[in-house]
């Protein structure tokens, strides 16, 4: 079925001075405009193209993707504000994208940035932004298991930590307690899940949990002095930022592993940095 704010494979029908008229099924014949159409086009062509409506109400494809479709959310700049109307955002396309006034929770500025879920308007047909993000997340209960890989982005912050939308699906919070260095708002990263309550919030973190993350963060420590000609610059007072980016991994996990490997003798710390043992 042919969706409106998502990608679809359509039929080429015709060309036309404007473009390539495409079959959409039931909505009828849509124009990929000339500028997106690089060479002649053979009926029966097929094309991945994006629907949406243009600044006249049409329904027009194009070739270019945004940043987010209908379904999806995303942070994204206000290019300008209007009092009246709303304010219009950069997603991607030549088209800006609708944030209606009625779909704000505070009043936003041009040069801005906000999450906001892409949805479609069920009474204008149009594709607007939302500010008001829980009306759009699923309310299906999460079947996520614990220990399983999600990606989350950063929507917010409360005293307990930062707030996340986990796989353009449910919400989620990454507590302050595991997280040496906050994320920042609209960050896109990769967590795990901690557990799954029983009224459906999920609980984050950006490690795998418990011992399980011991072993294999431990192997990929060996893995680096080996190559590092049995030597490495990180040890436990190496920043959380120097950590994560030479292992992808917190300080707390960091350190559960070096001191698993010191407990086994295989590792001595240099101060600063760790060497192999033997």
């Amino acid at each position: 079925m042919v969706a409106i704010g998502s990608r679809n494979t359509l039929r080429v029908i015709r060309q036309a001075p404007p473009g390539a008229y495409l079959d959409a099924g039931e909505l009828g014949e849509i124009l990929l405009p000339r500028r997106y159409v690089a060479h002649s086009l053979p009926p029966g062509a097929l094309l991945d193209v994006f629907l949406y409506r243009d600044s006249e109400d049409r329904l027009v494809a194009t070739t270019e993707t945004p940043l987010a479709a209908v379904g999806e959310f995303a942070f994204l700049k206000v290019v300008s504000a209007n009092p009246g109307l709303g304010a219009f955002l950069d997603w991607g396309l030549s088209k800006d994208l609708l944030l209606p006034r009625r779909e704000q929770t505070a009043p936003v500025q041009a040069g801005e940035w906000v999450v906001v879920a892409v949805v479609l308007d069920p009474q204008s047909g149009r594709i607007v932004a939302s500010m008001r993000l829980n009306r759009h997340l699923h309310h299906t209960p999460p079947t996520y298991h614990e220990g399983q890989r999600v990606r989350l982005l950063i929507s917010g912050y409360t005293p307990l930590g930062c707030q996340a939308i986990v796989e353009n699906a449910h919400a989620g919070l990454l507590y302050a307690s595991e997280l040496a260095t906050p994320p920042q708002l609209g960050e896109r990263l990769d967590g795990y899940v901690r557990r799954v309550r029983e009224d459906g919030k999920i609980d984050l973190g950006l490690d795998p949990a418990g011992y399980r993350r011991v072993i294999p963060l431990a192997q990929q420590i060996m893995e680096a002095l080996a190559a590092g000609g049995g030597r490495i610059a990180c040890d436990d007072e190496s920043s959380p930022d120097e950590i994560r980016r030479a292992f992808g991994t917190s300080k707390k996990a960091f350190k559960q592993a070096l001191g698993a490997l010191y407990r086994d003798r295989r590792i001595r710390f240099t101060q600063p940095g760790v060497e192999l043992v033997g």
